[in-house]
This record gives C-alpha cells, structure tokens and sequence, in this order.
C-alpha cells in the first residue's frame, strides 16, 4: 500500500463527521508521511516526550494509556486506522500520556509544520481536525461516565457498540462482525476492571446471546439487546447519519 492510500483513511475518518470539498482532500493527501513498522507493545510516543510530527495510525490499534503508582495500566482511548491520536501535540508540546500500540502497527509520521501549513491556509481541514479534537473529547466524557457509574457488563457492552459503530463509520466493518483485536486483560485496562472480573462479565454477556467473541473477532448476535444492556447512544459520536449503524 502507497502512502497516499494511508492518507485516504485520514481523509476517510474526517469526513465520517463532515464531508470535506475536493480541494481540501486532495491536499491532505500531499502531505508528507513516513512510515514506521511498530511491533504489539511498543510506544510510539512515551510520556513526558516533547515531539515535532504528528502520528496516524495507518494500520493496526493503537491506544493512549497511563501507569499508576502500582504498575497498572489504565488505557484511555483506542484509535483506529484514520486516527491521529495526537493532533493536540500540534499546540501542547509535552506528551502527559503514552501512546502505545496493541497490535503490530503500521504509523505514519507527519510533521507539524507541515499540517500547520495546511490548517493555515485552508480553514475547513482546521475546522475539520478541532471537530476531531471535539469528538475526542465527547468519547472521554462517555468512557468516564462508564468507569465512574456503569456496571460491568454494561462497560463491557458499551466498548462493543462503540468499537463496532467506531469500525462500520470506517468502512472495516459490516455492522455485524469485525476485528477485535483485544485481550480480555486489554478490555479490563480500558474499563477499570480486574481481569478475572471482566472475564465472568464476558461470559454473562455471551451466555445472554448478545455477542460472540471468537478468535480476535466480535460477531453481533442481538444489537438491540446489547445496546439496551449498554446504554448506549451513538449521538457522543457525532457521526454523520451515513456512517451510523
């Protein structure tokens, strides 16, 4: 794949909340890139690193995660290819967080200067990366409300509706089945929860024939169902109607 093919998956993930006009895509795809190969668990950015380029994730999942003073992790967020997980690096110049992958990943690197050239010169892509930064933080309300008021199983389900609406809006899922390339100790990091406990809460949730997790893969058996037990509201996301299950 060329470097302009990852760039279409930028292109692609903004314009799942705006459409963008033809000039504005096509100089985002002239951006300059440069890819790195990354192995499961490495840091692209550690925390307290102070950078001058821009990360997109152009293959694989990548996270942002904090250590606590015991040694655990508690991830923040997951990003899918199309991301830029640190487009805030572009005005906040020291990393308070890591950025990590949980699969092998492919990682594009875009220097700053270069997108702030073209957040200069064309106020759509600016106004099209804040909606970025707006919708980030729009999924960091709802992941704190899970953490700090949702049961179990309601987290559990709620990070399946979300990923599974987050891959369809992307074009890497059909709204029934995708790639869930997690380990049940990764899903209990992102929910605040023990591994054993965030195993028995999957299994309820399986033997309630909502979902089926198989072989990294997360197959919908009973969507309503499933988004009753989650609570969840796909408006956080801030999708266009087209992109929507």
């Amino acid at each position: 794949m060329d470097k302009e093919q990852y760039l279409q998956g930028l292109v692609r993930k903004l314009e799942t909340s705006s459409p963008l006009p033809f000039e504005e895509r096509e100089q985002l795809l002239r951006l300059p890139l440069t890819l790195k190969r990354f192995e499961g668990g490495q840091d692209i950015v550690s925390e307290g690193e102070r950078t001058k380029q821009c990360c997109l994730v152009s293959e694989g999942l990548v996270c942002r995660y904090k250590i606590v003073g015991d040694g655990q992790r508690q991830i923040l967020s997951l990003h899918l290819p199309g991301d830029i997980p640190d487009i805030h690096s572009l005005l906040v110049e020291q990393m308070d967080h890591n950025l990590g992958t949980l699969t092998p990943a492919t990682v594009g690197f875009i220097p700053h200067e270069a997108v702030k050239s073209l957040t200069r010169s064309y106020y759509r892509i600016a106004e099209a990366f804040w909606r970025e930064t707006l919708v980030e933080a729009s999924i960091y309300r709802e992941w704190m409300v899970g953490i700090g008021r949702r049961s179990a199983p309601s987290r559990i389900a709620h990070l399946f509706c979300e990923f599974i609406t987050k891959m369809t809006a992307i074009g890497l899922s059909d709204g029934v089945t995708c790639e869930l390339p997690l380990t049940q100790s990764e899903i209990a990091d992102a929910l605040g929860l023990s591994t054993v406990h965030m195993n028995k809460k999957l299994r309820e949730i399986r033997q309630a024939g909502l979902v089926r997790v198989r072989s990294s893969r997360l197959t919908i058996l009973d969507w309503n169902g499933l988004c009753e037990l989650a609570e969840f509201d796909p408006d956080y996301l801030h999708l266009r109607r087209s992109s929507k299950i």
